[in-house]
Formats: C-alpha cells, structure tokens, sequence
C-alpha cells in the first residue's frame, strides 16, 4: 500500500570511506545524509571513527541529536587509525564480527561511495 510502511526504520548502518574523496560533493552529501537521519529520529549504526564520508555522516547525526553505535574491531580501536570514535563504541574481535553486529543492529543499509572495504561489507551483508 502506498504511504503506509509495514516497517518502520529505526536504525540504518552506513557504510562508507574513510576518505572524503575527490570531490567536495561527496563530503557534502555525506554531512546531508547525517542531518537527514538525525532529522528523522534515525539512529546509525557503522564501522566507526570520524574520517572522511563515514566521519561527516556519524558527526552530523550525532550532533543532530541521533545515537550512533560504531562498529570496530580492537586491532582498529588502538591508536588513531581510524579518527574519534563518534557516539558509542562496541569493539568486536575481528572484521566478520563487525559485519555480523552491525547487520544484527541495522533495520536498513546505505552504501556511500567508497572502496573495495565498502563492496566487501555490502556483499556480506546481502549473503
């Protein structure tokens, strides 16, 4: 039926790079996404930090007023490797384990312009 959701999204992971890319439209619609989600009371789930397109949608959404829940396996959490973490942090063991909790989280998903990282975690998602 049009105009009546049998699901409402609550939580949608986005998966993006942590480059901000060639151009500053990318970067742009990045920070555009995260304002529409905290907009719409959206919650976003993803792999963490505050680098690039991934970094300008998490910081938008948590200064938006949204939660955010960033996804990061222990090796990625020591040092800087991957900037802030923005909202909360869940550390996982490995890089399948980030995908699965962040599938488990998730209502929906949203890939950004990105790299092979980005292609690899859309396919596991979709298996």
């Amino acid at each position: 039926m049009v105009g009546s959701p049998s699901h409402h999204i609550r939580n949608i992971c986005v998966f993006g790079g942590s480059n901000p890319g060639k151009e500053n439209e990318f970067l742009e619609s990045a920070n555009h996404l995260g304002q529409v989600l905290a907009e719409r009371k959206i919650h976003l789930v993803y792999g963490g930090g505050s680098l690039g397109l991934i970094g300008g949608v998490s910081i938008a959404v948590f200064l938006g007023g949204s939660q955010v829940l960033g996804v990061v396996p222990k090796a990625l959490a020591k040092g800087d490797i991957i900037g802030k973490i923005i909202g909360e942090e869940l550390q996982v063991s490995t890089m399948s384990d980030r995908s699965n909790a962040m599938f488990n989280h998730a209502d929906a998903f949203i890939a950004l312009p990105s790299g092979l990282g980005t292609l690899e975690e859309i396919f596991h998602i979709s298996s």
